[in-house]
């Protein structure tokens, strides 16, 4: 009996019910609430083939992330209106946020790339050898960063690049703080 299947295995036959027809555009609300990672993961790749194969997905999601891994445009939503749209690319590219992490072996390469960078930091906390320098994330713009801290022979241990997600985006967009204890549907 289907009141027996667990949460995975009755949004898989849900979806199976709806692929009978071969259609070709579905609406997914919510798909992965309460999937274990292996279910989500399998939703994911399913909803990837579908798409591949022509099908029209529209997907509803509180999971930012899997907006960002499954949408070709996303509509960012407050209220009951649309804030912003476009690809997840374009939309992140809209927000604060990005940077370039260098971390350094020890605290005199640190000082040194802050010079170099014309970056004003405090004496720097030997067990944090990491500045941020932020960035648009655009290749040029990395290209010259590596190329002046490469130029001013300082050592590098390693570089990480992290560009604002669809959290960032969504915070930026719509104003309201990490918890927002209001019930904006209920409210009179």
């Amino acid at each position: 009996m289907v009141a027996t299947y667990s949460g995975g295995m009755r949004r898989r036959l849900d979806l199976a019910m709806t692929l009978i027809a071969e259609p070709r555009i579905i609406f997914l609300d919510e798909p992965t609430t309460g999937l274990d990672p292996r279910s989500r993961r399998t939703m994911w790749e399913l909803v990837g083939e579908l798409t591949t194969a022509g099908v029209t997905i529209f997907l509803t999601t509180q999971q930012l992330e899997e907006a960002d891994r499954l949408a070709d445009r996303v509509a960012v939503l407050d209220g009951g209106h649309i804030v912003a749209e476009g690809t997840p690319t374009e939309l992140k590219r809209r927000v604060p946020g990005g940077h370039v992490e260098l971390r350094f072996a020890n605290p005199a390469a640190l000082a040194a790339a802050n010079e170099l960078l014309g970056l004003d930091r405090t004496e720097p906390d030997p067990g944090n050898l990491v500045t941020r320098v932020p960035t648009d994330g655009a290749v040029p713009t990395l290209r010259a960063l590596l190329g002046r801290i490469e130029d001013g022979h300082v050592p590098v241990e390693s570089v990480s690049v992290r560009m604002a997600d669809l959290d960032d985006v969504f915070f930026a967009l719509t104003g309201h703080s990490d918890i927002d204890t209001t019930d904006r549907e209920g409210a009179q």
